[in-house]
């Protein structure tokens, strides 16, 4: 009799071994899952979108890329009451992605307008690996940030930014300096203008400075960029006109 209710004792604790791996095998893949939706919506709460405008660059299939997603991520106050907006660029090429790259812009303007175009400067070839985008509220006096990019064999580097704004003729902006405007140069230098108006009686009378002074060079693939004069000084200031200004350039 004993030896029968070992042997349903022996029964029982196999059976009850035989089932425990199951059921913790069963607990494991339902902990892992949870763990995967937690994560998953975690990530979609991070990455959650405010707002999205649409940045057209090239309709032309042999340019890097055809257009730009703008998506509004993140609006932050520092203890100053200055709004910081977040963006996330998504450049594309037709319905494929090429690339993205974060830019947090202060002083953001609801309504604020986007714009993009190829190459580094106006005069230069728009079959270019360089990509500048603007944006900013469309109204003298206000202040648009500048982005320019370079986007070879899939890799997108931020080269410089840069803020400019006009009224009324006044103003601050960067120009681009290159001697190879048939093709992307391997060497180009930048500098920041600012033409202002002065104390005196003449309405047209004002002051031009160039400051920040600056070299870009590609090294491999990657641009590097030197400072070649004082940060935020003028090494060139002249008086002048607006009239005359525009007039010789």
């Amino acid at each position: 009799m004993k030896v029968k209710h070992l042997f349903v004792l022996m029964i029982l604790t196999i059976v009850s071994c035989q089932k425990d791996p199951k059921k913790a095998l069963t607990q494991n893949k339902l902990i892992t899952k949870n763990q995967q939706i937690a994560e998953v919506e975690k990530k979609a709460t991070e990455e959650r979108i405010l707002h999205t405008d649409t940045i057209r660059i090239s309709e032309n299939k042999n340019d890097v890329i055809s257009h730009i997603f703008a998506n509004l991520m993140k609006q932050e106050a520092d203890k100053d009451s200055i709004v910081t907006s977040t963006f996330r660029l998504d450049f594309f090429k037709g319905k494929t992605k090429i690339s993205s790259s974060t830019v947090a812009i202060p002083y953001y303007e609801k309504n604020s307008e986007w714009g993009g175009s190829l190459g580094l400067t106006n005069s230069s070839n728009k079959n270019s690996s360089f990509i500048k985008i603007d944006v900013g509220y469309p109204a003298c006096g206000y202040t648009f940030s500048y982005y320019l990019f370079y986007l070879k064999n899939n890799n997108l580097q931020l080269v410089h930014e840069w803020q400019a704004m006009s009224d009324s003729g006044w103003g601050m902006w960067t120009e681009f300096i290159t001697d190879d405007l048939d093709k992307d140069p391997v060497k180009f230098y930048c500098k920041t203008v600012s033409l202002e108006p002065d104390d005196n009686d003449l309405e047209d009378s004002g002051v031009l400075k160039y400051s920040d002074s600056t070299l870009f060079s590609l090294q491999g693939n990657k641009w590097k960029k030197k400072l070649l004069s004082a940060k935020e000084k003028p090494y060139y200031e002249k008086r002048t006109t607006a009239t005359a200004f525009y007039q010789q350039n």
